[in-house]
């Protein structure tokens, strides 16, 4: 990823083999492979309402609208900050996204006000905090703190968000903690099924890392766990598989239904 700094708190950096441009605070959570393996296991379609919960400067939502051109995108970030750093990305790559600065657990009356209305969308995506601060050590830095450091509570109320913006049949797709796998099925029990989880290794031979989970709203099919993918082979270098998915930008497994 090449990076240009292009004021003393912000960088600009190239993802996807430079087909997106990303400006993003210098210090703090910066953007990773995580946004980028998102963004191709959502299954969006042309014309699909597509909403990115915890969006940050938008860097999942916008690769997503690189892959799957025509998509109605909202990108829904508290941080003001980082909002208008997600409205900035959009511009500056020429994609259309509404930006929308508000709390994920906010009321319905005030996602109302942004436009957001229940049962709107076809697809939401997140990346939510996912180190509980009780279990693990959180960062001294603010915004990684909080873009990574989050009781489980915050994937329940996040994931009742979810449900409460997508059309019945419509899905959630997330990237969570691998040994945090229990608590997302849990979370997505009272409104999803279908649940679909894809297994991210670091290297072979490796436990998981992280898991990719696509949901449906109002399915009752079983649980499917698929064939995992290797990030890195054994002496440290990109697979084919992850370069397909992280410079090429090519699809995952998860965005066919």
């Amino acid at each position: 990823m090449g990076t240009n700094r292009i004021a003393h708190d912000v960088t600009e950096d190239a993802v996807l083999n430079g087909r997106l441009r990303l400006r993003q605070p210098a210090r703090g959570h910066r953007v990773g492979h995580d946004a980028i393996l998102l963004a191709a296991a959502v299954p969006a379609r042309a014309g699909d309402a597509v909403v990115e919960l915890g969006a940050g400067v938008g860097a999942a939502g916008l690769a997503l609208a690189v892959r799957v051109a025509g998509i109605k995108l909202t990108l829904l970030e508290l941080a003001p900050q980082l909002a208008a750093l997600a409205a900035e990305n959009a511009r500056l790559n020429g994609l259309s996204a509404q930006v929308a600065t508000l709390d994920v657990t906010s009321p319905p009356r005030a996602f109302a006000a942004d436009g957001l209305r229940p049962e709107q969308a076809a697809r939401v995506m997140m990346n939510p905090p996912f180190n509980d601060p009780i279990r693990q050590r959180a960062s001294p830095d603010r915004g990684r703190r909080l873009a990574h450091a989050a009781p489980r509570a915050t994937l329940v109320a996040w994931t009742k968000t979810a449900a409460r913006l997508l059309r019945p049949r419509g899905t959630l797709s997330l990237i969570w903690r691998a040994d945090g796998l229990d608590d997302v099925l849990e979370a997505l029990k009272p409104a999803f099924g279908a649940a679909t989880v894809l297994p991210i290794y670091a290297k072979p031979g490796e436990s998981a890392i992280r898991v990719l989970v696509r949901a449906t709203k109002a399915s009752r099919a079983p649980l499917q766990l698929l064939p995992g993918l290797v990030l890195h082979d054994a002496a440290g270098r990109a697979t084919t598989a992850a370069d397909a998915i992280l410079r090429a930008g090519e699809a995952l497994p998860l965005a066919q239904i």
